[in-house]
């Protein structure tokens, strides 16, 4: 399966990227779906999560508390690694399994820290939404209502603009409007569905 990596900072217009090529008929592989799938009720995952970090990063519905989950890892790194090192080879797995259930000409591997956990390796075309960082707070801000600090340690916690955009391979700016953004969209998956045929091919000779 040829695997087109899409990732960009937090309000970059990742989703707006993403919900274009599925309209192309392109099937998409979330990350943040599959980080959930991990940790959904009864899940031996979830219970080390509440094991370690308390009863109380549940919700009534014995769901986790998301919310509480970010504020607590974003205030101890200790926290954060541990949670990364029990989550990240599950959702790697839930990952692999659903590519390989595609059957598009290529799968988009949505992830908003593909670089950052070294996910970029499974893919043959890393795709960067990119902004500047105060469009990426001025967007973030405004769309989920958050203060400037705790969106700042967002981005922190993110590749910076730099990193990403030394990995990337094909670069959409979004700072135009959305029909720039689909134009964009339309002219790479014509060259995506190219490569992807051209790899199948190759594997079958």
């Amino acid at each position: 399966m040829f695997v087109v990596g899409l990732t960009g900072g937090i309000g970059s217009g990742k989703t707006a990227a993403s919900d274009h090529f599925a309209q192309l008929g392109i099937e998409i592989i979330d990350a943040d779906i599959a980080s959930r799938v991990v940790v959904e009720p009864g899940t031996p995952a979830l219970k080390q999560i509440a094991d370690h970090f308390g009863a109380d990063i549940l919700l009534s519905d014995q769901s986790l508390d998301r919310a509480s989950l970010r504020q607590k890892i974003f205030a101890n790194p200790e926290d954060k690694q541990w949670l990364e090192n029990l989550l990240h080879p599950l959702i790697a797995e839930e990952i692999f399994r659903s590519i390989n259930q595609v059957a598009s000409p290529y799968a988009l591997f949505v992830s908003p820290l593909l670089i950052e956990s070294g996910q970029d390796i499974i893919c043959d075309r890393l795709l960067v939404i990119d902004v500047p960082e105060s469009v990426q707070l001025e967007r973030t801000i405004k769309r989920d209502s958050n203060d400037a600090e705790q969106v700042q340690r967002i981005m922190a916690s993110q590749a910076s603009r730099e990193q990403r955009l030394t990995k990337a391979t094909d670069v959409i700016e979004n700072t135009a409007g959305i029909e720039h953004l689909q134009q964009q969209v339309e002219t790479l998956h014509q060259q995506f569905l190219l490569l992807a045929a051209a790899k199948t091919k190759s594997n079958e000779q």
